[in-house]
């Protein structure tokens, strides 16, 4: 694993859900605050979008945007004022929102409008900075892998052959993956784009992230990253806020939590899974991290689930 597919992980629950909508002439919908990540796609023509507290967006065709936060916004043909905010249709009774695309008119938007549902509790901390929007504009060249899992999804999404019920879920994965690659590798503003490009903790995380049960030491660390000790304790503890076997013990704890949250597994079997040598060890690093047992904290995992 890597850090952002393990960052994902830790927050992912359940399925993600989709539409494909088609509208044109004056519109203007709004979303509420959602506990999750939203994100739109752009497929054809040209729209705002007008996150709450934030200034508003242009997007255009090919164009992806995603809101890690769950942050409140308005969808509409044009930069609306105060008072069309406030008269904007709520999505969920949007007409379009469940219709099936009607024939062509001028002027349309496609858009591709969906949600993650997180457990934002045990975050990891590249998933905690991300602004309250990234937006991804559609450039010659950039992020092919991302224009590719845009192209699959709106077929998938508006044919619905056999196996889309499974097609489409892990298509909304893999694009959430590639839009939170691109925005670290745009060097965007932020902690982690930095970590994930130096060298040294790049190399470090990735150890640690691919094999976190190995009895790691602070020496065998550096080796791996190919510097001395001070070099990567300087280094990793300046970029990431914390010394390396500090966030050793960290991501255990936080993997640890995910298994409880997203398997049956047995709580020796998730102790030799993340390091730790008993049950009870594990036990005890968890609850003084935690405030709860793990027995606690999966039942309690459980209830948020169902509910």
């Amino acid at each position: 694993m890597d850090v952002v597919s393990d960052a994902i992980a830790a927050v992912r629950i359940g399925q993600p859900s989709s539409n494909r909508i088609r509208v044109s002439g004056s519109w203007c919908a709004r979303l509420a605050p959602y506990d999750g990540a939203g994100f739109h796609v752009v497929l054809k023509g040209d729209c705002w979008l007008l996150p709450d507290g934030g200034a508003p967006v242009s997007l255009r065709t090919g164009d992806a945007v995603l809101l890690p936060h769950g942050t409140g916004h308005v969808l509409a043909d044009s930069p609306v004022d105060e008072a069309a905010v406030e008269r904007a249709v709520p999505f969920e009774s949007w007409p379009e929102a469940g219709r099936p695309p009607e024939p062509r008119s001028y002027g349309e938007v496609e858009m591709l409008c969906g949600k993650y549902r997180l457990d934002r509790s045990r975050a990891h901390p590249l998933m905690a900075e991300l602004p309250e929007t990234v937006h991804l504009p559609n450039r010659v060249g950039s992020h092919p892998e991302l224009r590719a899992a845009i192209d699959l999804l709106g077929r998938e999404v508006d044919a619905r052959g056999p196996g889309s019920c499974m097609a489409v879920p892990s298509l909304l994965d893999l694009l959430l993956v590639y839009m939170l690659r691109s925005w670290v590798t745009e060097g965007a503003a932020g902690v982690w784009p930095v970590v994930l490009s130096d060298p040294v903790t790049a190399v470090a995380l990735r150890a640690l992230h691919s094999d976190p049960a190995a009895a790691w030491t602070n020496d065998l660390l550096a080796a791996e990253a190919g510097v001395s000790r001070p070099t990567l304790a300087r280094r990793f503890t300046s970029l990431v806020g914390r010394p390396p076997m500090a966030y050793l013990t960290w991501w255990r704890l936080t993997l640890a939590a995910t298994l409880l949250r997203d398997t049956g597994h047995s709580l020796a079997s998730i102790a030799h899974r993340v390091g730790y040598g008993t049950p009870y060890a594990l036990s005890h690093a968890f609850k003084r991290e935690f405030g709860a047992t793990p027995g606690r904290f999966r039942a309690e995992a459980a209830e948020r689930s169902a509910a």
